[in-house]
C-alpha cells in the first residue's frame, strides 16, 4: 500500500509517538509511507527569514531501526497566527500535490487543519481515509478562543472519515461524541517493545552518573514538562520532606515549560535529591525508566489529559515498574486496579503514596502486575491489526470502484 499521513507536530524532534512506531513499522513490511508534519516548535528556534523552505526526509527513523518513511514539511511563515493561516495554503497545495502524484491508496489524519484539508481533498478522489485520534486533539490549540472552532472542525472529520482509530476507550467515547458512527470507531492501544522495555534492563549506569545510590528510591518520570504536568508539585513536595525522606530522589527526564523553573527550583534550593536531566535519544530512556523504582504520571485531570493514555505508562509497566497517577479517566479505565497503578487524587499526594509502598515494601509485587498486564500489547500485534483495518478499507474501495466501472459498461447500459 502507498499510506500517505498528515499531523500537525515536529515528528523530527518530538516523539517517538504512536505514529513513529506504526507507521514505521508499516514501511518494514513493505508499504510506501509518507507523513506530512508540521514544524510546531519554530517559535523557540533561532530564524533567519519569515518562512521555511519546503523540506523531504527520506529514510527516516526514529522509533524502528532500519524503517524508511518520508518526512514531507511544506512552507510555512514564522509568524505566530500566520503560521496556521499560511498552512491553508501550502498544505492544500502539497496535499494535492501528493495525491497527483503519490496517489496513495488511503490517506490518515491526526490532527485538525491540515487534517481537514486532506480529508476534503481525499473525498474528492474517492481515497478511504482514516481519522486516527491519539489526543482530544481540539484541547491541544495553544489559543483558547480558537479551541471552539476547533472543535467543531474535528467533529467534521469525525463525521465524514471512513474509519475512526482511537487508542483507548475514553477516546472511542470521546469520537462518539463528536458525531463519528459508531460502528466506524476501533480502538486499537498503544503498544510497547519488549526487548527495548523489559524488568532486565540495568539502571546501575544512570544511577551512578548521577550520585544515586542503591539505598536511594527513585521516582521517575520521562516527557513534556507541561504546566499541568504535576512535576512541579512533586518537587515542592520533595522540598517540604527533604529531611524526613533524605532518600527519596526524583529523576525527571524532558523539556517544556516547566523545565527552566523546575531548574530553579532544584539549584536555588539546594535539593539534591531532585535530578532534571534534557531530553535524551530515545535509546536511552530504558536505562532511566531501569534506574527508578516507581514511574509517575501526576498531571491534573484537565481537558488535555482526561481522555488519553500516554504510550510512557505502557514502556514504565513493560519495565516492571509500579506507577502513580493521579486519577485521570482514560488512565483508570485502561488500566483499572490492582494492575500495577496505583491513583492519587492530586499531584501533592504522590509522597504520601510513595512512603506507603516504602512501609510495606510492594515495589516488586505491583511491578510484577504492571508488567503482566501490558506483555499483550506488542507493537507488532497492534501493526498487525492497524494493517487490517487499512487493507480491508482499501480491498473495499477498489471493489466499489470496479463495481461503478461495470455499472457504467455499455453492455450494462439500457438501450
Amino acid at each position: 500500500m502507498r499510506i500517505l499521513v498528515v499531523i500537525e507536530t515536529d515528528l523530527v524532534e518530538k516523539g517517538p509517538h504512536q505514529t513513529h512506531h506504526v507507521m514505521e513499522r508499516l514501511s518494514l513490511r513493505g508499504h510506501e509511507v509518507r507523513v506530512m508534519d508540521f514544524e510546531i516548535q519554530w517559535r523557540d528556534r533561532p530564524r533567519r527569514s519569515m518562512r521555511s523552505k519546503r523540506i523531504s526526509l527520506q529514510n527516516f527513523s526514529k522509533a524502528v531501526r532500519d524503517a524508511r518513511i518520508t518526512i514531507i514539511r511544506p512552507n510555512i511563515l514564522y509568524v505566530p497566527l500566520l503560521d496556521h493561516l499560511s498552512e491553508l495554503f501550502s498544505y492544500s497545495k502539497e496535499v494535492y500535490r501528493q495525491l497527483n502524484e503519490f496517489r496513495p491508496d488511503v490517506v490518515i489524519g491526526f490532527s485538525i487543519l491540515n487534517t481537514y484539508l486532506a480529508l476534503r481533498l481525499a473525498k474528492r478522489d474517492k481515497i478511504p481515509f482514516v481519522y486516527y485520534l491519539i489526543d482530544a486533539q481540539y484541547t491541544l490549540v495553544p489559543f483558547k478562543l480558537l479551541r471552539p472552532i476547533a472543535k467543531m472542525v474535528e467533529s467534521q472529520i469525525a463525521r465524514h472519515a471512513d474509519r475512526v482509530i482511537v487508542i483507548n476507550e475514553e477516546l472511542r467515547k470521546y469520537a462518539i461524541n463528536l458525531g463519528a458512527k459508531p460502528e466506524r470507531v476501533s480502538v486499537i492501544r498503544a503498544g510497547i517493545d519488549s526487548l527495548r522495555f523489559n524488568p532486565s534492563i540495568d539502571g546501575c549506569r544512570v544511577r551512578e552518573k548521577y550520585g544515586i545510590s542503591k539505598d536511594d528510591i527513585v521516582l521517575f518520570f520521562m516527557g513534556w514538562l507541561y504546566t499541568f504536568s504535576g512535576l512541579r508539585e512533586v518537587a515542592h513536595s520533595l522540598l517540604e520532606a527533604k529531611d524526613k525522606h533524605p532518600n527519596i530522589k526524583l529523576l525527571v527526564v524532558g523539556k517544556g515549560d516547566i523545565y527552566e523553573e523546575l531548574e530553579e527550583l532544584r539549584e536555588k534550593q539546594g535539593l539534591n535529591q531532585f535530578v532534571l536531566v534534557n531530553w535524551q535519544p530515545y535509546e536511552k530512556i530504558p536505562q532511566y525508566i531501569g534506574a527508578s523504582d516507581v514511574c509517575l504520571l501526576p498531571a491534573y485531570n484537565n481537558e488535555v489529559m482526561r481522555n488519553i493514555v500516554p504510550i510512557k505508562m505502557y514502556e514504565y509497566m513493560a519495565c516492571g515498574k509500579p506507577v502513580i497517577s493521579t486519577r485521570l479517566p482514560g488512565i483508570m479505565r485502561e488500566f483499572g486496579y490492582n494492575n500495577g497503578v496505583l491513583y492519587v487524587d492530586q499531584p501533592t499526594e504522590v509522597l504520601e503514596k510513595v512512603t506507603e509502598l516504602i512501609d510495606d515494601g510492594s515495589f516488586r509485587d505491583y511491578g510484577i502486575k504492571a508488567r503482566e498486564f501490558v506483555e499483550k500489547y506488542s507493537w507488532e500485534r497492534i501493526t498487525d491489526d492497524f494493517e487490517d483495518i487499512l487493507k480491508d478499507m482499501v480491498r473495499s474501495s477498489r471493489e466499489k470502484a470496479q463495481n461503478y466501472e461495470q455499472n457504467r459498461s455499455p453492455r450494462n447500459s439500457i438501450q
